[in-house]
């Protein structure tokens, strides 16, 4: 290299930065002994600011614009002025680039549940999560207090403790709102602004703003939506008595369905309970509606009628009801000597060795004797 282009390499600087990364925060403009010469050119561009570091303390913040760096107080023709130092300026200046755009789409999250006293339901554990977006408001106060000498601060570097300050505002916010789980939905909007609103103070601190913050979800327990789930339905079948009704009718939809499972069984048992509560509710509320007390004793619940299941051929049939079983009889596809099972039967018997079912073949006359 000639003395020509030294010469012109020593007056002539050009300063910009162009960001591809979409998560860098600041950048340090890297120059060999950190050596800004004067007269530089310093090119900031909009969505960025550029913080000025003189001989280690902050001098300017410039913002987007084209500027000539000809002050007094920064490094007059560094090189050429330095020969005693064999080039080395003794005068170190620094320029960091700060990304002024929001950063979008930043999660945040309860790690764990926060308990809070809802008027409705008592103590309850609340889990919620959302999104956010961030900004630097202030680049100096943010070189100063977050980044220092970090030549590359990225986002990831400071969105941790963005989120620990969300989340301690949110669970202060949603124990004193007063606002019960049920009604949370419809105020999310507002519950996220509030809350941004109570963090503003103290990001502000940091050199940084939060234009927007969104709550996507709060959520209960498992175990606590299960019940609200029961309690719905109990709601939309309008009494118990109802609703007796229908969980007897799903049990035995579900047991129709798998007839070779023990289906049969099911339905016989999902039956007789639900006919036993549904007389027990009718025998308190009265047919149309709750009637007084009286002194005299309450009837047992009618019995449990029994289905039964058929083994022919080394296959099972069933379930099928007595009067099912009756009929035959009468057709003759039932005998005395068919093998026949019910809930709570010791093995198969025959059905003339089952007393509810000896009495089926005694209907039909038997056959004349021969003289």
């Amino acid at each position: 290299m000639g003395i020509l282009d030294f010469l012109t390499g020593e007056f002539i600087d050009v300063i910009h930065w162009v960001d591809d990364t979409r998560d860098t925060m600041v950048w340090r403009f890297e120059r060999e002994s950190h050596e800004i010469k004067y007269g530089a050119k310093l090119t900031v561009r909009e969505g960025q600011a550029a913080v000025f570091v003189h001989e280690g303390q902050l001098a300017d913040v410039f913002t987007p614009g084209l500027y000539m760096l000809e002050t007094n107080n920064m490094p007059i023709l560094t090189t050429l002025n330095s020969w005693d130092h064999g080039f080395k300026s003794p005068f170190k200046s620094e320029i960091y680039y700060v990304n002024t755009t929001r950063f979008n789409d930043l999660k945040w999250g309860t790690k764990n549940p926060i308990i809070c006293r809802d008027p409705e339901f008592g103590p309850v554990r609340l889990r919620s999560y959302g999104t956010y977006s961030v900004k630097v408001s202030d680049p100096a106060r943010f070189l100063t207090e977050i980044v220092g000498t970090d030549g590359e601060f990225t986002m990831d570097e400071i969105s941790y403790q963005i989120r620990n300050i969300i989340v301690q505002e949110f669970s202060r916010l949603i124990a004193s709102c007063g606002i019960p789980v049920l009604d949370m939905a419809a105020n999310t909007a507002d519950l996220g602004k509030l809350l941004a609103k109570h963090i503003e103070p103290t990001l502000s601190e940091y050199g940084l703003s939060i234009p927007e913050l969104y709550i996507e979800n709060i959520s209960l327990p498992d175990a606590v939506e299960a019940a609200l789930d029961k309690r719905t339905s109990a709601g939309l079948a309008g009494d118990l008595g109802r609703f007796t009704q229908y969980s007897a009718a799903e049990a035995m939809t579900v047991s129709a369905a798998n007839p070779n499972g023990g289906g049969g069984i099911g339905a016989g048992l999902g039956a007789g309970l639900g006919m036993a509560m549904a007389g027990q509710v009718m025998q308190q509320n009265g047919p149309w509606g709750p009637v007084a007390q009286t002194a005299s004793p309450t009837p047992p619940p009618p019995p449990v009628e029994h289905v039964w299941h058929l083994a022919r051929n080394g296959k099972t049939e069933g379930p099928f009801s007595k009067a099912a079983l009756g009929r035959m009889v009468s057709d003759g596809t039932l005998t005395r000597d068919t093998y026949v099972w019910t809930a709570g039967q010791d093995g198969w018997k025959t059905a003339d060795e089952v007393a509810e079912l000896a009495q089926l073949f005694t209907v039909m006359p038997p056959p004349a004797p021969t003289n």
